[in-house]
């Protein structure tokens, strides 16, 4: 992943609600889910939704699909993957990095 990519990537995360958003899609899998179950589960107006919806669509963390009248949505794990490994490429300096404490809080989302 390019720079340009990753700077893209993480600004549409760096927003409360495109980040449980994406989160949500990640939980969901390939299938996805359709715009009105991810409003309904975090509690978002359409409106804002699409908005949202849009950011993370542009920086090519969330992909789209008509099915029957629905639009669903689905996290593009290659996109997720390759920012991952955008972040960590240099961990450790190279070497292989120690097994982590499982440390991880638990994020609150509205």
């Amino acid at each position: 992943m390019e720079i340009k990519q990753t700077v893209n990537c993480l600004t549409a995360l760096a927003q409360e609600t495109r980040l449980a958003i994406f989160r949500l899609l990640v939980e969901a899998g390939p299938a996805g889910l359709c715009a009105g179950d991810i409003g309904a589960r975090l509690k978002v107006p359409p409106a804002t939704l699409s908005f949202h919806l849009a950011q993370l669509a542009n920086a090519g963390l969330v992909q789209a699909r008509q099915q029957s009248r629905f639009i669903f949505y689905s996290a593009d794990f290659e996109a997720m993957n390759g920012l991952v490994a955008f972040l960590t490429e240099n961990c450790c300096g190279g070497k292989p990095c120690p097994p982590a404490k499982s440390s991880r809080r638990k994020i609150h989302t509205a």
